[in-house]
């Protein structure tokens, strides 16, 4: 009767044991792969800030170049520049769209583009001003709510 209950014993401690392990494992699995997708979020979502304050730099330089006639400064090669940058942000753009689920983002990153986009060199000096602002504030708007879907806890 003593080896009956031994041998039951340790039966019971040992699916007792595959039992944890198999939960620990996977676990351990999911909060690899939720670490893993926080990481490509903070990947695709710096990309697409970056890539917005660079087209926003170099539509800013152009225009400058045209109406303060700076120095050094070649209106052609800005535009061509200022192109390959809007294409830029808007290949982060699909990036973003790819890794998030959230839409109210999504919304805000396409909020964010076209607000950076709409910074022209026909523009008069007011109008420069007040879409050089709104551009910023589009930038940094779509970075506070990327934030909230990269926080950890």
């Amino acid at each position: 009767m003593t080896s009956v209950v031994a041998v039951v014993g340790t039966l019971l401690g040992s699916l007792a044991t595959h039992y944890f392990q198999r939960r620990n494992r996977a676990d351990a699995e999911r909060f690899e792969r939720s670490e893993r997708l926080r990481q490509e979020r903070v990947s695709a979502y710096t990309a697409f800030g970056g890539a917005l304050v660079n087209l926003r730099r170099t539509s800013k330089d152009r225009w400058y170049a045209i109406h303060d006639q700076r120095d050094g400064a070649d209106p052609e090669l800005l535009r061509y520049e200022t192109y390959r940058l809007y294409t830029t942000a808007q290949e982060a753009l699909f990036r973003v769209q790819l890794i998030t689920e959230s839409g109210e983002l999504i919304e805000l990153g396409k909020q964010a583009l076209k607000d950076a986009d709409r910074i022209k060199p026909d523009l008069a000096r007011e109008e420069f001003a007040r879409l050089r602002d709104t551009s910023r504030q589009s930038v940094f708007g779509f970075m506070e709510a990327a934030r909230k879907h990269v926080e950890v806890g």
